[in-house]
C-alpha cells in the first residue's frame, strides 16, 4: 500500500510505502475512534440516567405532590365529577324503567313511547364552542341537570299514583261482556218461559256459545259464593265493593272457590248447560243492594 503525498509549495510528490504492520495500525485508528467515542456516550447516558430519574418527583407516592390534571381538572375534581355522572346515570336508569312502567299501564301504543331506546336527536350544524369550559360552569350544569332530573322524577311518581289509581277503578268498574265468544240470546225481563212456555221475569241476560268455553268476570273483585243450585246450576258469585255483585250460572264447571281474588277479564268458570236449561249458556245476573238489575247497561258500558 502506498500513500502520495503532494507539495502545493515545491510542485513535487513523494510517496510511502506502508508495510502490513503498519496498514493493520492505520486501519485500527480509523474505526476505533468512533467505535469509542459511542461506547463513552453510552457510559456516560448509564452513569447520569438513574440520577435523573432519582431527582424526578414521585407524584404517585407522595401524596403533597399536586395531582396530574387532564384538560384542566385535576384528580380529586375528576373522581367528584365521575361519582356525580354516576349518580345521575343511576337515576336515568330508574326514570327510564319507570317509564316504561307507566308505558304498560297507560296502554299507549306499541312503539309511542319507548324508553329501552335513546331519544332521537338532531338539528343544523353550528360553529364550533370552545371546549376547555371552567369548573364551575361544568359544576353548574351537572347541578341544573340533577335538580332537572329530581323534578322528573317526583312528576313522573305523581303521574304513576294517578294512573294506578286509575287503573284499579277500571278493574274495578263493572262492565262488559261474561263470555269471550257467543251471542246474547235473552234478554232481561218479562218473557215465555223456555220450558213451560208461561209468562215468567229474567232477571238476568243469556249468553250462548259452545260448551266448555270461557267465563270471564266482568269486574275485579273477590268470590263470595261457589256451588250448586238447583235451577241455576253450578254459579259463581262475585262481590265488586259498593253493593255491587255479578252471578254466573249454568256452568259446565267453575273454576274458582270462595275467596279467591280474580281481575277483570280472569277466566271463572266453563260455559255449560247444569240447571234448567235448554242448551248450553251463561246466565249473567248484576245485584245492586241486594235486589236484581238489569245488566244490559253493565254490558254495554265502556272504559272511561
Amino acid at each position: 500500500m502506498k500513500i502520495i503525498l503532494i507539495s502545493s509549495r515545491h510542485k513535487r510528490s513523494r510517496s510511502i510505502e506502508l508495510s502490513r504492520w503498519s496498514r493493520a495500525l492505520l486501519s485500527l485508528c480509523c474505526l476505533g475512534l468512533p467505535l469509542s467515542l459511542a461506547a463513552s456516550g453510552y457510559l456516560v447516558g448509564q452513569q447520569n440516567g438513574p440520577r435523573l430519574s432519582e431527582e424526578a418527583p414521585d407524584t404517585s407516592r407522595d401524596g403533597s405532590q399536586q395531582s396530574v390534571s387532564l384538560g384542566g381538572l385535576s384528580e380529586p375534581q375528576l373522581r367528584a365529577m365521575t361519582g356525580n355522572l354516576a349518580e345521575l346515570e343511576a337515576r336515568m336508569t330508574r326514570l327510564d324503567a319507570l317509564g316504561q312502567h307507566l308505558t304498560a299501564i297507560a296502554d299507549l301504543q306499541e312503539g309511542e313511547f319507548d324508553f329501552s331506546e335513546p331519544p332521537a336527536l338532531g338539528g343544523p350544524m353550528v360553529s364550533e364552542c370552545n371546549t376547555d369550559a371552567p369548573i364551575t360552569d361544568l359544576d353548574g350544569e351537572l347541578s341544573r341537570l340533577a335538580a332537572h332530573i329530581g323534578d322528573r322524577e317526583q312528576q313522573l311518581d305523581m303521574l304513576e299514583s294517578l294512573l294506578s289509581n286509575r287503573k284499579l277503578e277500571e278493574q274495578g268498574l263493572v262492565s262488559g261482556s261474561p263470555v269471550k265468544k257467543g251471542y246474547m240470546s235473552s234478554r232481561y225481563g218479562w218473557r215465555a218461559d223456555p220450558i213451560t212456555g208461561k209468562r215468567s221475569m229474567h232477571t238476568g241476560l243469556d249468553f250462548a256459545g259452545k260448551t266448555g268455553s270461557d267465563v270471564v268476570a266482568v269486574a275485579s273483585g273477590v268470590v263470595s259464593w261457589t256451588g250448586r243450585n238447583a235451577g241455576y246450576g253450578n254459579v259463581v258469585e262475585i262481590s265488586h265493593g259498593d253493593d255491587l255483585v255479578t252471578r254466573y250460572a249454568h256452568n259446565k264447571e267453575n273454576l274458582v272457590v270462595s275467596g279467591d281474588v280474580v281481575r277483570k277479564g280472569d277466566t271463572i268458570a266453563l260455559m255449560g248447560s247444569s240447571g234448567r236449561v235448554t242448551g248450553p249458556h251463561v246466565h249473567f245476573e248484576v245485584y245492586k243492594n241486594g235486589r236484581a238489575v238489569d245488566p244490559s247497561s253493565y254490558v254495554a258500558r265502556t272504559q272511561p
